[in-house]
């Protein structure tokens, strides 16, 4: 029976994938930020009043949803600046740089790699600090739980993994998901229970993008 709906993975960077449920979730998540000039007939949509006829007054508070926050995004009219959510501050950057691993990263953030790329898009006086360090971070970060998470996923055949994963941000899954489908194809294959060994679908959507490299 084929499937309803075929998996499409995340954008890359500062882009989204919007064919993706995973960059639509993510553009759902929502940044702190300020409102510098009077929003009308946004209260409502930012949970600042009841009534939709309402206006945002200027210099008021906002938890805005990433989405909007790009759209409204505009460095010459000043509508909204956005703020750097807490995870991606210097005191987190330093707990991560110490131990990566402790982190509870969905409830910190379930895109916690995805949403940092889009921080990028808007400007704020941190800008410089996440173009040069913060990047950077995460990707030590990634590294730095990426051998715990495939040694987990290849050691915990047949385990209750509940916990573990729960830690985990929405990549980290799919990749733990990834490593554990691979361990037990090869469990299937040693016990004769299958043909031969294939391919993950992640080499091969790769080298067909390294041939489709070539051919252009």
């Amino acid at each position: 029976m084929a499937e309803a709906y075929f998996p499409v993975g995340p954008g890359l960077g500062m882009e989204e994938n919007f064919l993706s449920l995973d960059d639509i979730l993510m553009s759902q998540e929502k940044l702190p930020g300020r409102a510098e000039s009077a929003l009308p007939r946004l209260a409502v949509l930012l949970g600042q009043g009841a009534g939709s006829a309402e206006s945002v007054p200027e210099g008021s508070k906002l938890e805005i949803p990433l989405w909007l926050a790009k759209g409204l995004h505009d460095s010459k009219r000043r509508i909204i600046s956005v703020e750097l959510p807490k995870i991606y501050k210097e005191a987190w950057r330093t707990v991560f740089s110490a131990d990566a691993n402790v982190v509870d990263l969905h409830k910190m953030g379930p895109y916690y790699y995805g949403f940092g790329s889009q921080l990028l898009n808007f400007e704020n006086p941190e800008n410089p600090e996440i173009a040069q360090t913060d990047s950077v971070c995460s990707l030590q970060t990634f590294i730095a739980r990426f051998r715990r998470i495939m040694d987990s996923s290849q050691n915990t055949y047949n385990e209750d993994t509940s916990a573990l994963v729960a830690r985990l941000d929405e990549l980290e899954r799919a990749l733990f998901q990834v490593g554990q489908k691979g361990l037990n194809d090869f469990q299937c294959w040693e016990k004769g229970q299958a043909s031969q060994i294939t391919a993950s679908s992640l080499v091969q959507n790769y080298g067909k993008r390294k041939l489709t490299e070539v051919d252009g």
